[in-house]
């Protein structure tokens, strides 16, 4: 009997280290990824193309993603599923801090009439949209990016994670190859770094057109009281040709009483045992 429980466990170290991968698992989290970019959907030929994959082999996964729920088909697109959802309520690492910031971004959004964002920072250059409120506008923005990976250098979160760093860290984790999302995007090194000496100096990051067209955005940092650190990021959200109107110091003014209200409540429930 020994010798059995001997040879199981040396048989079980044996696997572990030649660690198998299951390619299929790896491409199929890889497409559930890229739908997740597409929430009106996409076709199975735009998604092979995408993805660099054979036609067969995504119709093949689509069908049993679809099969188990985690993808759903409409009208020959496809988007993710209920289950990705339900799954994503049961694992999500933030829902306390959500019901910590949701009552100060509601009051926000009332009062200036317009979307709030809010993220938290992972990392230096990881951050994540992960609560919002909506003033009572017709024309407003959906809830699309929450959870979304927004790009460094065409979002207003992101230029303020990438003004947290040095001119020659930017240039390490910054791809060369900046891509241009609209005809306004800051798609060069020597523009980024210039517009990123502006946004240290006046405090706040924005974008206008430059994401998407017609969509603006102006966010301030949230800091630890104590140490300063970066904890979250804070921003207004809203249609270009409503929010260019207004002075950006106003909205930067006072996203930043906000983000001071929002640092003190964050740090004081952190350094709770």
């Amino acid at each position: 009997m020994e010798v059995l429980i001997e040879a199981d466990v040396d048989q079980a170290a044996s696997e572990e280290t030649v660690e198998p991968v299951n390619k299929s698992v790896i491409k199929a989290m890889a497409l559930l990824t890229e739908l997740g970019w597409h929430p009106a959907g996409i076709t199975a030929t735009e998604l092979a193309h995408k993805m660099r994959m054979s036609r067969p082999t995504v119709f093949r996964l689509l069908l049993s993603l679809t099969q188990t729920g985690f993808v759903e088909k409409t009208e020959g697109k496809y988007r993710l599923g209920w289950k990705v959802a339900r799954l994503g309520r049961r694992a999500d690492p933030y829902a306390g801090l959500i019901a910590q910031v949701q009552p100060s971004l509601e009051m926000l959004a009332g009062e200036l009439n317009e979307t709030i964002n809010y993220a938290v920072v992972n990392g230096e250059t990881a951050f994540e949209l992960i609560a919002e409120a909506s003033g009572s506008r017709l024309i407003t923005l959906s809830a699309a990016y929450i959870g979304m990976e927004l790009p460094l250098h065409a979002s207003a979160m992101g230029k303020l994670m990438l003004a947290e760093l040095s001119d020659e860290r930017v240039r390490q984790v910054v791809p060369k190859s900046l891509a241009r999302l609209t005809p306004r995007t800051i798609a060069t090194m020597p523009a980024l770094l210039d517009h990123l000496t502006t946004v240290r100096a006046q405090g706040y990051a924005m974008i206008d057109d430059e994401l998407e067209e017609s969509l603006y955005s102006l966010a301030v940092p949230i800091r630890a009281a104590a140490s300063g650190a970066l904890i979250g990021l804070l921003s207004i959200t809203g249609p270009s040709p409503r929010l260019r109107t207004v002075d950006p110091a106003v909205f930067a003014a006072r996203l930043r009483t906000a983000a001071d209200h929002l640092s003190g409540k964050l740090t004081g429930a952190r350094q709770q045992p």
